[in-house]
């Protein structure tokens, strides 16, 4: 995903010049092609990530358009003030873009996982929130922050997600993407998990179960109208995301559907109201905290059992 990232802020700055690039020591090989074709568009402010975030906003306030990179959980916790008062508080035209959503940086353990940005940023106001699930739609986020004239936070993984969308492929904010569809269990997802959610709901097909599979991606502002229309068709929803289960996607399911009259189930997949346990590769990390494909799938048949 930070290649997809890269790439696509690259062709954007190539066009226009007021496309910054700002680094916390977090560089990768990319971001170095990125300096070695823009030099004049990147600025690396060390180990300094809130001071890099007031300085975006500095930036943005003389027509720069400053993407603030770095690891999410050090943008969404330390930095999470700057975000609020100098760019949210101003609705200025700052994107942020945390790297290492959900557990990605599973050999550093919790200090540095991203299982709470969700529930810290989508309550201050002006922000939206995208959270893409491929590199694919990386780049489409990348493009639709671009576009939108305000702050954006956008949360990606980085560890070599699988691509379920073609070429063809555009981004619409205002719709979620149906992966699977069926008739059997509604199950809604964001972001890089969407892979060991998809191998679940296959496990699911062979036992004769069909689910609906929802992939959502714009965050904030929700797409409410879209669940409202499948509410009508289930009776519960499984929400699965490498989040925390409080204050995310399914926190977000629940209010829109109480908000709007709706009584409906929401049965949360995520990681359960604690720091996630071990280290390792994030796969491991999933393991341990039961967010693999195989506990994803055992969690949806307790749910269908339990109804």
């Amino acid at each position: 995903m930070n290649s997809a990232y890269v790439g696509k802020l690259m062709e954007l700055a190539e066009k226009d010049h007021d496309v910054v690039h700002l680094l916390a020591d977090s560089g990768t090989g990319y971001d170095e092609m990125f300096r070695k074709n823009f030099p004049d568009q990147i600025y690396n402010f060390g180990i300094a990530e809130e001071n890099m975030v007031a300085a975006a906003a500095g930036m943005a306030t003389v027509g720069k358009k400053p993407f603030v990179f770095t690891a999410g959980a050090f943008l969404a916790y330390r930095s999470l003030e700057f975000i609020r008062d100098d760019v949210c508080f101003q609705n200025l035209n700052v994107k942020i873009v945390g790297m290492g959503s959900g557990l990605s940086w599973s050999s550093l353990g919790p200090t540095h996982h991203t299982t709470e940005d969700l529930a810290m940023l989508r309550v201050i106001p002006n922000l939206m929130i995208l959270s893409p699930a491929t590199p694919k739609q990386v780049a489409e986020c990348v493009q639709v922050a671009y576009e939108h004239e305000g702050p954006v936070y956008i949360r990606i993984g980085m560890n070599h997600e699988r691509e379920f969308f073609d070429d063809r492929y555009a981004l619409d904010i205002a719709k979620n993407d149906v992966i699977r569809d069926g008739q059997d269990v509604l199950v809604y997802s964001t972001g890089s998990i969407l892979d060991e959610v998809d191998k679940a709901c296959e496990l699911l097909v062979q036992d004769g179960i069909i689910p609906k599979l929802v992939n959502v991606t714009c965050i904030k502002p929700f797409n409410k109208d879209e669940l409202l229309n499948d509410i009508e068709s289930f009776g519960s929803i499984i929400s699965v995301e490498e989040h925390n289960i409080n204050g995310g996607l399914g926190s977000i399911l629940c209010e829109t559907a109480v908000y709007n009259g709706r009584n409906v189930k929401v049965i949360p997949v995520g990681v359960e109201d604690k720091f996630a346990e071990g280290y390792g590769t994030q796969l491991i990390v999933r393991k341990n905290n039961k967010l693999d494909a195989e506990s994803i799938y055992r969690r949806i048949k307790e749910a269908i059992h339990d109804e």
